[in-house]
């Protein structure tokens, strides 16, 4: 091989080092109900394209215990931040329906260490806004009338019978039947907390959509009318319930790595 190859060679390699070495790490937020387990199959895609992933738990479930009163929406935007602190570069935020929330907050206290905040059937608030508020106002979803809130113990749960139809209502039969014992109880504070957003943060932020057209917790009406209420950079819709994690990986993967990509 002659030298001028060798060199063009090594270039190209260098090249390509370079460009995986500017990818930048994603952060997964998960839901209510949920943990970071639920991010699994994203993950593991994520990292085989190249891709460092940070997926917290957040207080008040089995990977990061904590009892319902000690857990606050300030709790969980602190446990994010410090996840995301790791990575000395910012990061593309992603948070699944609840998760829009927490990243928002994030978003808020600390604008610099975020690329991109992207919301996955995600509660998109405007400033004053909470998860409670806007599902209040959520009329074409199907998870009000199975939802059990046990003020005594400080949580909210779903009824075990409408976990799988609410959840990943598109999901095979095998799938379901495995869905019900994956959603937890959910400490109640957070969910009812209005989140403090200005446009001198938040609104500085760089910001993409992803819709899921078959959702039954957070209406595709529901998204749409966030949207039109927070304008974002670009929309993506899947073709999927609640959880594209679940019943899409490769769907999801890609929209998130070309949220990514956005410089």
């Amino acid at each position: 091989m002659k030298i001028a190859s060798i060199v063009a060679l090594g270039a190209m390699v260098a090249a390509g080092g370079a460009e995986a070495a500017t990818k930048p790490t994603i952060a997964l937020v998960h839901g209510a109900f949920e943990n970071a387990q639920v991010w699994q199959g994203v993950t593991a895609q994520l990292k085989a394209d190249g891709y460092t992933v940070i997926a917290p738990d957040l207080p008040g479930r089995p990977g990061n215990p904590a009892t319902p009163d000690k857990v606050s929406l300030d709790l969980y935007r602190d446990t994010v931040i410090k996840a995301i602190d790791k990575s000395k570069t910012p990061v593309v935020l992603v948070g699944h329906s609840f998760g829009g929330i927490v990243i928002s907050d994030v978003a808020e206290a600390a604008p610099k260490k975020v690329r991109t905040l992207v919301y996955l059937a995600a509660y998109l608030p405007k400033d004053g806004e909470s998860l409670m508020s806007l599902a209040q106002t959520d009329a074409d979803a199907k998870i009000g009338p199975h939802l059990v809130i046990d003020k005594e113990h400080g949580v909210a749960s779903i009824e075990r019978s409408a976990r799988a139809d609410l959840f990943a209502n598109d999901a095979p039969d095998a799938v379901k039947k495995m869905i019900p014992d994956q959603i937890i109880d959910e400490p109640l504070a957070p969910l009812a907390t209005p989140v403090k957003l200005t446009a001198a943060a938040f609104g500085s932020v760089d910001k993409v959509y992803v819709h899921t057209s078959l959702d039954q917790v957070v209406s595709p009406s529901l998204q749409a009318r966030m949207v039109a209420g927070t304008p974002v950079r670009s929309e993506t819709t899947l073709k999927t319930g609640h959880t594209p994690f679940i019943t899409d990986v490769p769907g999801l993967v890609k929209t998130i790595e070309e949220a990514a990509s956005h410089k």
